[in-house]
């Protein structure tokens, strides 16, 4: 028994349909293709104009250290305590400095304390600080001043005790 509605004649009219357009599709793609200039250059790219680059700004980005900063910054000042200092008449030496409240450490002239910190140079009862030993000091530490020590009166003497 067959369905009335089902030819044998629709899936070969489908197929060969579908072939057609296959073919069809195919001749018209490589026609556009074979049409095609073969040396078709692309528009010229318009070259962007040189950036200029801004080289301290971009050392501050990278947290480069100025003296221009270091001047500044007032409070950095507070960061340091002098505690000592040994000089020469040709102010070499070295002082005793606590950083950020950490216990004290001898510092050379010319070696970094921290954040681009020099010690530039040491005299009777100061250290300056700044960006390096030929810059302008940023900051000038002083020794604190010791009151004067009062000596205690003499424990009177009793007799015969």
């Amino acid at each position: 028994m067959s369905l009335p509605y089902a030819s044998p004649r629709w899936p070969a009219a489908t197929l060969t349909l579908g072939m057609w357009a296959l073919a069809a599709a195919s001749v018209v793609f490589w026609g556009l293709r074979l049409a095609a200039p073969a040396d078709a250059l692309a528009p010229p790219v318009a070259a962007a104009p040189a950036a200029t680059i801004d080289s301290a700004a971009v050392a501050q980005m990278l947290g480069a250290v100025t003296e221009k900063s270091l001047a500044a910054t007032p409070e950095a000042a507070s960061r340091f305590a002098l505690l000592g200092v040994v000089a020469d008449s040709a102010q070499r030496g070295a002082a005793l400095i606590a950083v950020d409240g950490k216990p004290a450490r001898p510092f050379r002239v010319g070696s970094q304390l921290v954040d681009g910190y020099v010690l530039q140079s040491v005299g009777l009862r100061t250290a300056a600080l700044g960006a390096s030993v030929g810059s302008p000091a940023a900051i000038t530490l002083q020794l604190p001043v010791r009151p004067m020590a009062i000596p205690a009166p003499p424990a009177p003497v009793t007799a015969g005790g």
